[in-house]
Formats: structure tokens, C-alpha cells, sequence
């Protein structure tokens, strides 16, 4: 079978066109495509160069075709042994940080691109149940004198070392620094880029997320956008569990404190809102991502809420201890067979 190609005439038009629109359209303060570094350039098949999708389209292509992306579909978000389809999986939290972020990043003529790939890819190395299995996780590893377990980490590992048969996927600095700097745990009123970071310091940042306890909370993003898709994070699930929550009747509507809900709205859609349209007043050609104080205290009310009234409610929690041992079996389990090789 003949290969198609593009012609060379129409890929220089397309080329010239990519770089057009990013020089028109962003923002002095965005991530232009041709600032993409990878650890690898020269191991491409086509150069970032002259490919006619930009790098950091070109790194959404890799996440979404790995192996890693196909088991979000199985991972659930907060709720879980609840029989009711219409719960948020994993899945779709990634869905909808990618879509928020993008609007976002659009209005702040930000790179969109580097924001869906930032987005789509930061929650791979979730482990099942949520963050209460990554809780057990981590226990057990401080237990083992194996280091600290956290979710970002092992997202960027994947991505970095463990795809591809262990050669990694070669993703932009920009891309892996978002991912691995995504905590979404995290509430901050203002969100200012580390920028200039080099390889060398991104990987001494994995390192630390490994082998330092809550080192995860000390990093931020390198690009503008890494900021942004952090704040969509907190975004896309704050409204979204409380309506799950509503859904298998956890919570009542009612319950939602008015002080929050009178900035912020008491559904997921008007929460979404007012949190994206707040980021646009405060951030616009600014060159970091800001909360104004009254939705900023009204976020963290509601977050509050949410940990008291949902995360640690006792019926969600009812199997925990069940869970948990399944951690450590599955755990021994490994190591065992490792050993025995």
C-alpha cells in the first residue's frame, strides 16, 4: 500500500498558518507552541517542526491513544460501590477539567492545546477508589519505607517511564511539569507560574513528590496554563460531587451553606460559572490566575461543606476498612510475586 503524504506546499501553508494564529491570538503572557521542549527531540518521526500539529497537540494524540487513558474508563471519582449510572467517573471529571480550562484558557488568550493536554492527562495515575485509595496507598508505602504514593506522580510516571514499553512517551517539559503540578487538593486565592523551570528541575520535582511527604503541595505549574487547568480542577468537581451527592441522597439541595450559595449558586452549572467568570475578571492580561476575596471565601465554604457533608460522610465510608484490605492483599500480593521470579 502507497503511503499518503501531504504535499509539501500545502504543509508549509498549514505551518505558517499555526504560527499566524498563535501570534495574533495569544496572550504575551501564554506558552507559544515552538517553546515546546522535549527530553528527546531528535527520537520523532516527523520534527515538532514540521509537523502540522503543534506539540502540544501532538501530546494530547499520545495521551489519548495510551494505555494508561484507556483505564480511566473503569476509575470512579468520589463515589463509589453505588449502584447508579449516571455517577462521575474519572473519565469524565478529566472531560470536564479539559472543557472548563479551555474556556478559560480561550478568554485569557491562552494555548489551548497545552491546556487539553495538560487536562486530559493529569489524573492517569489515580489509583481505584478515588483519593481514599490513594490514601491506603500512600499508608502503605510509608509503612514499607517504599517512599510516598501520590497520584500526580504516578500520572507523570506513566506518561515519563512506564509507557511505550517503559521508553515513556516523550511529552513536552510544559505538558509533564502541568501534570505533575496539577493539585487540584489545593486551594489558593492567587496562582503565579514557576517559569523557567528546566528538565533537570522537573525531575528533581518527581523525585521529591516520591520520596518527601505532601512535596506535591509545594510546586506549581511552569506555564500559565498549568495554572489554569490546576483551578479547573477545583472547579469541575466542587459543584459536580455535590450533585452527585444530591443524586444517591446524601445531601439535600437545602443543606448548601446561603452564604456560599448567594455568591456561587447552589447547582453545578451556576457554581461553574461564577468560578470561571470570577478567574476571567481577576486574571485578564494578568500574568498569574486569581480568585477575587468574596468567591475565594465562598469556594473554600464550600469545600468545606463538601469534606464534612460528602467526602467523610460515614455512609459514603461504610466499606472503607473492606477496601483497605484489599490494598494491602493485592500489595503483598505483587511484592510476593515479584520476589519469586
Amino acid at each position: 500500500m502507497k503511503k499518503i503524504t501531504l504535499q509539501k506546499d500545502i504543509q508549509q501553508q498549514i505551518l505558517n498558518r499555526n504560527k499566524e494564529r498563535e501570534n495574533y491570538l495569544l496572550s504575551k503572557f501564554a506558552c507559544k507552541s515552538d517553546a515546546g521542549i522535549r527530553r528527546n527531540p531528535y527520537i520523532e518521526k516527523v520534527d515538532d517542526i514540521q509537523n502540522i500539529r503543534p506539540p502540544f497537540f501532538h501530546d494530547t494524540d499520545k495521551i489519548i491513544h495510551s494505555m494508561s487513558y484507556s483505564r480511566y474508563i473503569d476509575k470512579t471519582q468520589v463515589f463509589f460501590l453505588f449502584e447508579n449510572d449516571h455517577l462521575t467517573h474519572r473519565v469524565l471529571h478529566v472531560q470536564f477539567v479539559s472543557k472548563i480550562a479551555r474556556v478559560i484558557g480561550r478568554c485569557l488568550c491562552l494555548n489551548e492545546d497545552l491546556i487539553e493536554a495538560i487536562a486530559l492527562g493529569h489524573d492517569l495515575g489515580h489509583v481505584p477508589y478515588g483519593h481514599d485509595g490513594e490514601e491506603y496507598l500512600n499508608n502503605i508505602c510509608k509503612e514499607k519505607g517504599e517512599g510516598f504514593f501520590c497520584h500526580n506522580a504516578q500520572s507523570f510516571r506513566f506518561l515519563y517511564e512506564l509507557e511505550n514499553k517503559g521508553k515513556g512517551l516523550n511529552l513536552t517539559l510544559q505538558v509533564l511539569d502541568g501534570i505533575l503540578c496539577h493539585n487540584g487538593e489545593l486551594f489558593e486565592k492567587e496562582l503565579m507560574p514557576d517559569y523557567n523551570k528546566t528538565w533537570d528541575r522537573l525531575l528533581e520535582e518527581y523525585s521529591g513528590c516520591r520520596k518527601i511527604e505532601n512535596y506535591s503541595k509545594k510546586i506549581r505549574p511552569m506555564t500559565l496554563e498549568g495554572c489554569v487547568v490546576r483551578v479547573s480542577d477545583i472547579i469541575a468537581y466542587i459543584g459536580r460531587d455535590i450533585e452527585d451527592a444530591i443524586r444517591v441522597d446524601l445531601i439535600k439541595r437545602k443543606d448548601i451553606p446561603d452564604s456560599a450559595a448567594k455568591i456561587l449558586g447552589n447547582k453545578n452549572d451556576r457554581i461553574i460559572n461564577s468560578l470561571a467568570v470570577d478567574i476571567m475578571n481577576n486574571s485578564y492580561g494578568k500574568k498569574y490566575i486569581k480568585f477575587s476575596p468574596a468567591v475565594y471565601k465562598a469556594l473554600k465554604e464550600l469545600r468545606d461543606f463538601n469534606y464534612r457533608n460528602i467526602y467523610y460522610h460515614p455512609f459514603k465510608n461504610s466499606e472503607s476498612k473492606k477496601i483497605e484490605y484489599m490494598f494491602k492483599y493485592l500489595y503483598n500480593k505483587y511484592i510476593s510475586d515479584i520476589s519469586n521470579k
